[in-house]
């Protein structure tokens, strides 16, 4: 891959639900040629597409893919290398540094993907976070569970979208739980995880992300998420539905916690539970938001962090922000139950989705693909589909959301299933 023209801005692997496509294009837009690293092409629906040229290499192998882009340098140059997947920050991060190009701390981004070693730092920064324990037998799981106190939120490592994340009220699920986890030799991209799980108190109160760029707080989103004893996110709303002292509250607790983990350049993504004592940080993640936040933040804000993210990665001045409508609501199409699996028919009513008003974006997901297998997994990958909308006012932004997103109709072979967008009210408990 080598010869005159625009230099490569390599990703990768890249995130399947979220802004994939949209960091490819930003690239472009900047005149540079994005190129895709990445184990299996054809992951990614985006990738034939849109024409985007990618070099097949084992991405979890950080010499293959620094040798990789050190050929990309050879060739017509390389102007960065970023990810949009949680589990390939750290690799981008610390290749790019090999290479004298613009990055974050890798270290600091590895020891922050370890849920476990971001707990401990955090809390010896004196950062609330929830009372913990990292364990690696089912025995220990149960028995950090009752010294904790029931219920308990029981999670992997080193996941990312609600991978693995469940509810355990008691003894038994605790252990049943802890089972099922340290069972699993790899995670769903097939990669070998630890074998180790949290076990965390169980925090009440609502859920919030704020979003940072450098240590500056962009905005706040007011996230929903599913019915117990899962924590599949349903719709996001930006900015967060919550009083100004909240709001501040949250931002300094998140810009606190970035800078105890070492992070601070460029896109943070810190994830918090309102309690009746204060924010309570549930994980900071070293990267730009997933689940097509960017989207609504640049709808409601005017402030493109996606390209900002790839401009700051390349060396180039960052973009002014632009107009924004104030308001942005994200709802998500999701298979809920096992009567909801099968193979798939048919995907309806995009187009009128897409044209309803208020509307910026309607998609499916590579899970909602005609032929493909539908399994309920609790995760992520239980999202069909999104709707991004905005309004005058949040509620109208909600409204506008759900009423497209009730237009989208997946059909199952022998059966027709309608997958609607959660009308949950306010931000979801964990």
């Amino acid at each position: 891959m080598s010869g005159t023209g625009p230099r490569w801005f390599a990703f990768l692997e890249s995130n399947t639900t979220g802004t994939g496509r949209d960091f490819c294009a930003a690239a472009r837009a900047r005149g540079l040629r994005p190129v895709l690293l990445t184990r299996d092409p054809g992951r990614y629906l985006y990738v034939a597409d849109d024409g985007i040229e990618t070099v097949v290499l084992d991405s979890s192998d950080a010499e293959a893919v620094y040798e990789a882009c050190v050929t990309l340098a050879d060739g017509s140059g390389l102007a960065g290398i970023v990810s949009s997947s949680e589990y390939f920050v750290a690799t981008a991060a610390r290749t790019a540094a090999k290479l004298g190009l613009p990055a974050p701390d890798g270290d600091a981004v590895a020891r922050c993907r370890a849920k476990d070693v971001q707990r401990s730092a955090l809390a010896a920064a004196g950062v609330a976070v929830p009372r913990f324990e990292a364990v690696g037998e089912v025995a220990d799981a149960v028995a950090a569970a009752a010294d904790i106190g029931h219920p308990v939120v029981l999670k992997p490592v080193s996941g990312s979208g609600s991978v693995g994340v469940k509810l355990c009220r008691d003894a038994d699920e605790t252990e049943a739980w802890a089972r099922d986890l340290l069972g699993r030799a790899t995670d769903e991209r097939g990669t070998p995880v630890p074998s180790r799980i949290l076990v965390e108190a169980a925090v009440i109160g609502p859920e919030f992300s704020v979003e940072t760029f450098d240590d500056t707080v962009v905005t706040v989103v007011g996230k929903h998420t599913g019915s117990e004893p899962y924590y599949v996110e349903t719709g996001h709303d930006v900015p967060a539905p919550a009083a100004p002292a909240t709001v501040a509250a949250l931002g300094d607790t998140a810009r606190a916690a970035l800078a105890a983990l070492g992070l601070g350049w460029g896109a943070a993504h810190t994830e918090l539970r309102m309690t009746a004592e204060g924010p309570v940080v549930i994980e900071a993640n070293p990267r730009l938001a997933g689940g097509m936040i960017p989207v609504a933040v640049r709808a409601a804000t005017g402030r493109d962090l996606v390209d900002e993210v790839i401009a700051r990665a390349a060396g180039q001045d960052t973009p002014p922000a632009g107009p924004g409508a104030g308001h942005a609501a994200i709802r998500f199409l999701l298979a809920e139950s096992q009567a909801q699996e099968g193979r798939i028919a048919a995907v309806e009513g995009l187009a009128a989705a897409a044209a309803a008003p208020g509307v910026v974006t309607a998609a499916t997901t590579g899970t909602a693909t005609v032929g493909r297998t539908l399994r309920v997994t609790h995760s992520f990958q239980d999202r069909l589909g999104c709707v991004v909308a905005t309004g005058a006012s949040g509620e109208e932004a909600e409204r506008h959301a759900l009423d497209a997103a009730r237009l989208i109709r997946i059909e199952l072979e022998n059966q027709t299933a309608t997958h609607e967008a959660s009308e949950t009210e306010g931000v979801g408990g964990r």
